[in-house]
């Protein structure tokens, strides 16, 4: 699913930009678009400040009463949300504005489908691929987007599981290793280590019959029966990327 905002002060606009957005959703229905509509950045701020509303792409017009849309922007980006920015608007004006912001492209109304339906493509096919590098995890009560080269290891901790990261944090997850081994199995990098643990190849240091040493100093003691197999699967992983 693919959840969009469109935001513009006028009501026309609106309806125009989510006519085309249905257009192109019944020609590709892969996509599961869900479109919500804001006609003023109050609303939208609002909606991502204080209902941790995290949109995957946001459509947005830059002359707006009270703010421009770059400075509305600016909020979004501070706010923690890195979803796509497409500006919107009559003018190429704040063009270099725009782009300071990481938008990912500036159209001029009136916007055609032919001039959109090729931006939207190149986006969502950028979203596809990267969807296979991250997992959404929710953290500290908000929805998350996590590296997966990032995990260095999951070890199970009660009814709890506490993921590291390679940057030092610890989320806890109240997930079962099972759950969060369904997440990433699909990722060759990705093995159960006993009941206990699930380890990020990429991150192993060093190994032997007893123990594993990960890059960020953390050993982890090898259950009976484990290390021959890990090993198997730490040197085909390895050969299989070379």
């Amino acid at each position: 699913m693919c959840l969009i905002a469109l935001c513009d002060d006028e009501t026309g606009e609106l309806d125009k930009t989510e006519a085309m957005l249905n257009v192109y959703r019944n020609r590709n229905p892969k996509y599961e678009l869900v479109i919500e509509r804001f006609q003023n950045a109050e609303e939208l701020l609002f909606a991502v400040r204080e209902k941790n509303f995290l949109p995957d792409l946001l459509l947005l017009d830059i002359y707006m009463p009270k703010k421009l849309g770059t400075e509305v922007a600016k909020e979004f980006r501070e706010l923690g949300n890195d979803g796509r920015i497409l500006f919107l608007t009559t003018s190429t004006a704040h063009a270099l504005e725009a782009f300071r912001v990481d938008a990912v492209q500036y159209l001029v109304k009136p916007v055609s489908e032919k001039e959109l339906f090729p931006v939207l493509d190149k986006i969502f096919l950028h979203m596809e691929e990267e969807k296979k590098k991250f997992l959404l995890l929710r953290i500290d009560g908000k929805i998350s987007r996590v590296a997966l080269n990032d995990i260095v290891y999951c070890e199970a901790q009660g009814r709890y599981q506490c993921m590291n990261l390679a940057d030092g944090r610890q989320a806890v997850l109240r997930m079962t290793m099972t759950e969060i081994y369904g997440m990433l199995s699909a990722h060759p990098e990705f093995v159960k280590v006993g009941i206990s643990y699930i380890v990020n190849l990429e991150h192993i240091d060093s190994l032997n019959a007893q123990d594993m040493c990960l890059d960020n100093g953390k050993n982890i003691h090898l259950p009976r029966g484990a290390y021959q197999p890990l090993r198997e699967m730490y040197f085909k992983f390895y050969c299989e990327e070379m």
